[in-house]
């Protein structure tokens, strides 16, 4: 049985539809930077999942080649995640979604190196014939966070955003997005075969604890 991080690690990916606070332990990802709408045809944001996925599966389907990586299970490639912001906007306006800026990721395995991550680049673009140069190894630690599982649209995000950062005030935390921690979404649903309605996304958004005076 391939490991699911999903499963495994419920508490990220499989949270209640009702807000609640986690301490995220630091991740590495495979990543790719962009900006503009994530609609757009033939956009930076589609290419990009592109590049994500290529690297993704290349890792692994390395137990089937010569570059056999230290400590290796089988797994199933974890979900498609993405941190967001628009400069100028402590939050997120998705009114301005041709303003967007962001980081899309795919979390790897904790077996996989910086130097597996590189051998993985190559192969792709040796093997694909396509330019993977955008895509870089990322490590994140995203520590104290308020989170809330969001059930619709995209564009209606803003309503369990309101239900988290509520929660997060009467808990006695506050907002912390700041350059280095970004508004974060985590997609179970594939957008291309499940109606808006029925999409299922992990919201989270970086916390701190409200100094006592």
């Amino acid at each position: 049985m391939a490991f699911d991080f999903k499963k495994e690690y419920k508490e990220f990916y499989m949270p209640k539809n009702k807000p609640s606070i986690v301490t995220v332990p630091p991740m590495n990802y495979i990543a790719v930077r962009g900006e503009g709408d994530p609609n757009a045809e033939g956009g930076e944001y589609k290419a990009a999942i592109g590049l994500l996925y290529g690297i993704a599966f290349t890792i692994k389907m390395s137990k089937k080649g010569l570059h056999q990586i230290e400590g290796y299970f089988d797994y199933v490639v974890p979900p498609l995640e993405g941190f967001w912001w628009q400069d100028g906007i402590r939050g997120i306006d998705y009114s301005q979604k041709e303003n967007f800026r962001w980081i899309s990721v795919i979390r790897l395995p904790d077996f996989v190196t910086k130097e597996d991550f590189d051998w993985a680049v190559a192969e792709a673009t040796k093997k694909k014939k396509v330019n993977f140069s955008k895509v870089e190894f990322l490590h994140y630690e995203e520590g104290l966070c308020v989170q809330c599982m969001h059930i619709g649209s995209y564009d209606d995000e803003p309503a369990t955003v309101d239900l988290m950062h509520q929660y997060m005030e009467s808990q006695r935390y506050e907002l912390d997005i700041t350059e280095a921690r970004r508004h974060h979404e985590i997609y179970l649903s594939d957008a291309r075969k499940v109606a808006p309605e029925k999409r299922k996304t992990v919201i989270r958004h970086p916390i701190r604890k409200v100094e006592q005076l």
